[in-house]
């Protein structure tokens, strides 16, 4: 394209001339361009995007330049704004490209597949790459900014593909590296509940997913996640491991929370009857689950009321059984129990009721005995 004054004496196809905006009609723009003629510059010709009217992109008085396009017999001039803002906007767009700058641009238009930005040329945003996430209505984005990245230029086929997508995931993935950096191991922090698995959930920590093992879920064992937490909750888990490499992070929610021996001296006292499950069976005695996390021991010779060789002959693993707690220590984490105890305190009662039993039949014979012998007298 080659620039003329608009001090013209003729005009050319091809030339650039400053124009002055001197009457807009519904569909076309009247301009003063030095010429003997004034100029014409079609609806089609004044934006690369859809308009309506050309009152939509410019006002009597406006001056910008102009690309002759047309010149016929008569002497009448068909120029092009859109051409002009066409090659300045292209200039611009292949800089932003090569260095894949993040600008602004308004959406224009909803069209089957996606939008329609103005980027100084109409600029296609596929629907699959206006968020990270699936959307159903684009109504809410017309006339609305967003920011964007060029990810295809094709000057020839006046192709420009940009994506917003891509701008929220840059960041997203900058939020996650920076959050990974600032982790410590031992760090408490707070998060949120995204997946429920089968082996445990993962917990969003600001831009980055960390795991909680079903098993650092809570100090009772777990059997489903979602027996413990739902989906959206906003939890406490401490840093258990960082592989920064792999981007993964162990969790715990478990060391989080109050462990199950606190407080247990206000809990359970000596001389208490608790009912409990036979966890574990070992030479000396029995390690009996008293409260979920707290596990005691029944030694060997807390087992019966009589003498056995190993605790297998009288229990096994699993089975309910009621227990006497003999002593309780909070910082030790230890509790002696007692079944034999139980067992002797049943026989004591037994024998004190039969006692008592025996005493009232005692009494009652002698009245009977006495009533019979009146009769004799």
């Amino acid at each position: 394209m080659s620039e003329s004054s608009n001090e013209l004496t003729q005009l050319n196809i091809g030339d650039i001339v400053t124009g002055t905006a001197i009457k807009v009609e519904d569909k076309q723009v009247l301009v003063d361009i030095g010429y003997k003629t004034e100029g014409i510059v079609p609806i089609g010709e004044l934006s690369s995007l859809h308009i309506e009217k050309a009152g939509d992109v410019v006002q009597e008085g406006d001056t910008f330049k102009l690309y002759v396009k047309k010149m016929d017999d008569d002497d009448e001039v068909i120029l092009s704004k859109k051409a002009v803002d066409a090659e300045e906007a292209w200039g611009n767009l292949e800089e932003k490209y090569e260095n894949g700058e993040v600008f602004e641009t308004e959406i224009k238009e909803i069209v089957k597949g996606g939008l329609v930005a103005d980027v100084g040329v109409r600029g296609f945003i596929p629907a699959s790459l206006v968020e990270t996430y699936y959307v159903e209505d684009f109504s809410d984005y017309i006339n609305h900014s967003l920011s964007v990245k060029i990810v295809d230029l094709d000057k020839e086929q006046n192709r420009i593909i940009l994506s917003h997508k891509d701008v929220v995931q840059d960041e997203l993935n900058a939020q996650k590296q920076e959050v990974l950096e600032s982790l410590e191991e031992g760090q408490v922090l707070e998060g949120t509940v995204q997946r429920l698995t089968n082996f445990g959930v993962f917990v969003d920590l600001g831009g980055i997913d960390g795991l909680v093992h079903i098993s650092q879920l809570a100090h009772e064992h777990v059997e489903k996640a979602s027996d413990v937490v739902a989906k959206g909750d906003t939890i406490n888990v401490e840093v258990l491991s960082i592989d920064r490499d792999n981007e993964r992070i162990s969790l715990s929610r478990k060391k989080t929370l109050p462990g199950p021996w606190a407080d247990i001296e206000e809990r359970v006292s000596r001389g208490d009857v608790l009912k409990g499950t036979v966890k574990r069976l070992v030479n000396f005695g029995a390690f009996v689950e008293v409260l979920p996390g707290v596990e005691g021991l029944v030694h060997i010779s807390q087992i019966a009321n009589r003498h056995i060789g190993t605790p297998q002959e009288v229990l096994e693993v699993d089975q309910e059984i009621q227990v006497k707690v003999l002593d309780v220590n909070e910082q030790e984490e230890r509790i002696s129990l007692s079944i034999k105890e139980l067992e002797q305190d049943q026989e004591a009662s037994e024998v004190k009721q039969y006692e008592k039993d025996d005493d009232q039949s005692g009494f009652q014979l002698g009245d009977f005995i006495g009533d019979e012998l009146d009769k004799y007298k």
